[in-house]
C-alpha cells in the first residue's frame, strides 16, 4: 500500500488539448475517455419534457434496476453525485482505494472524514486485503488498467467488511461490456453498494445520469441528501429508451468487444502491447509521456497517466469512431510517435 493522494484529473479534456497544441477542436481525433464513440442513438424528445419538472415516479429506477438485475435503483446525476454524497453517509474509518484509478474517490473520502489508504494493483490480488480496512473502493473494471476481479472474490471481501459494519463499494461503470462480473444481483446486502453508469457503454455522458444500487434505507438517506430532481426529465426519457432497447445492447456489446480487439492489435502490431477492455485499451510504457506528446502533436489526443500505484506511466486510448479514415489516422500517427 502507498500513501499519496491522486491528483484529480479526467480524460475528455478536449479544450486543454487546443490550447496547449494549438489545433482546432474539430481537427482532433479525441480518444481521452473510455466512452463509446458510436453511442446509443437519442430518439426526438417530446417538447412538454424541457417544459416540466422531472417527475422521480416516471419508472426509471425499477428499470434501471431490472436492467442491471439489481433489487432496487436510484437514479442520480451520474456516478459523480454518488462519489461526492456516499462517503459522508458511511462510518468514518480506514478506507482502500486503488491509486491507479478514478481520482475522484480518494478526495471525496477524505473530506468526510476517513482515512485513504491508497492501494497498488498488487494489493487487489491479495485475499485478505478486506481485513486491514473498514471500507473498500473497487473499480470493476478498473479505469484504466483494465483490471477485472471476479464476483466471487467481491464477495467474500464484502463478507468481511459488512461483518464489521464496512462497505464494499463497487464502481461498474464499466461493467456493462462484461456483465458476468457484476455484482448488482447481491446489491440487496447490507454493505455493498454499487454504481453504474450509462455515460460508458451507451455513450450518453452528457446527460449525466448514473444509478446507485443498495439497500433501500441506503438509497433513501441518499435520495435526502441529494434532493429533488437530481436527473432532468429529458436524461431520464434517453435512459429509458437506452436502457429498455436491449436489441441495440446486445449488438453494441458484440461490436465493442471486436472494435477493443481491433485497437488491441493496432497498439500490438506498433509494438505497444496493451491491457485491453472492450471500451479501451491500457498501454504501461517507460516512454508514456513522450508517446502521448508525439500523438497530440500529430492531433490525437489520449489520456496520459503518471507511473502510480505500483505500474509505470501509461497511455489510455480509447476506440475511435467507426469510420475508416479515424482508424486510418491512429495507424498513421502510431507509426510516427513509434519510430
Amino acid at each position: 500500500m502507498s500513501a499519496a493522494l491522486p491528483p484529480i484529473r479526467h480524460g475528455g479534456d478536449l479544450l486543454a488539448a487546443v490550447r496547449r497544441y494549438g489545433r482546432p477542436a474539430v481537427d482532433w481525433l479525441d480518444l481521452s475517455t473510455g466512452i463509446n464513440p458510436n453511442g446509443y442513438p437519442v430518439p426526438a424528445l417530446p417538447a412538454q419534457l424541457w417544459q416540466r419538472l422531472p417527475q422521480d415516479d416516471d419508472g426509471l429506477a425499477e428499470l434501471a434496476a431490472q436492467a442491471c438485475a439489481a433489487p432496487h435503483a436510484l437514479p442520480v446525476a451520474g456516478s459523480q453525485a454518488a462519489i461526492r454524497t456516499l462517503p459522508g453517509l458511511l462510518r468514518p474509518g480506514r478506507v482502500g482505494i486503488a491509486a491507479l484509478g478514478y481520482s475522484e474517490y480518494a478526495p471525496a473520502f477524505a473530506a468526510a472524514g476517513h482515512t485513504v489508504e491508497a492501494l497498488d494493483e498488487t494489493d487487489f490480488a491479495r485475499a485478505e486485503l478486506a481485513e486491514a480496512l473498514d471500507h473498500l473502493v473497487v473499480v470493476n473494471p478498473n479505469n484504466p488498467t483494465g483490471r477485472v476481479l471476479p464476483a466471487p472474490m467481491l464477495l467474500r471481501w464484502h463478507a468481511k467488511l459488512a461483518a464489521r459494519g464496512g462497505t464494499l463499494l463497487v464502481d461498474e461503470a464499466f461493467i456493462d461490456c462484461l456483465p458476468g462480473n457484476s455484482v448488482a444481483a447481491h446489491s440487496d446486502a447490507a454493505g455493498l453498494v454499487v454504481l453504474r453508469s450509462i455515460g460508458k457503454f451507451y455513450g450518453l455522458a452528457g446527460i449525466r445520469c448514473g444509478f446507485v444500487l443498495a439497500q433501500p434505507a441506503l438509497l433513501d438517506a441518499l435520495r435526502a441528501r441529494l434532493g429533488h430532481w437530481t436527473v432532468s426529465g429529458p436524461a431520464r426519457e434517453v435512459a429509458r429508451h437506452a436502457l429498455a432497447d436491449h436489441a441495440w445492447q446486445d449488438a453494441t456489446r458484440a461490436r465493442l468487444q471486436a472494435c477493443g480487439a481491433r485497437l488491441a492489435a493496432l497498439l500490438e502490431r506498433h509494438g505497444l502491447p496493451p491491457v485491453m477492455h472492450p471500451l479501451f485499451c491500457w498501454v504501461p510504457h517507460h516512454e508514456a509521456a513522450r508517446l502521448h506528446h508525439m500523438l497530440a502533436q500529430q492531433g490525437v489526443w489520449t489520456r496520459y497517466f503518471d507511473a502510480a500505484g505500483g505500474c509505470p506511466p501509461s497511455l489510455r486510448l480509447g476506440l475511435p469512431p467507426d469510420q475508416p479514415h479515424a482508424w486510418q489516422r491512429l495507424d498513421t500517427a502510431l507509426a510516427a510517435a513509434t519510430a
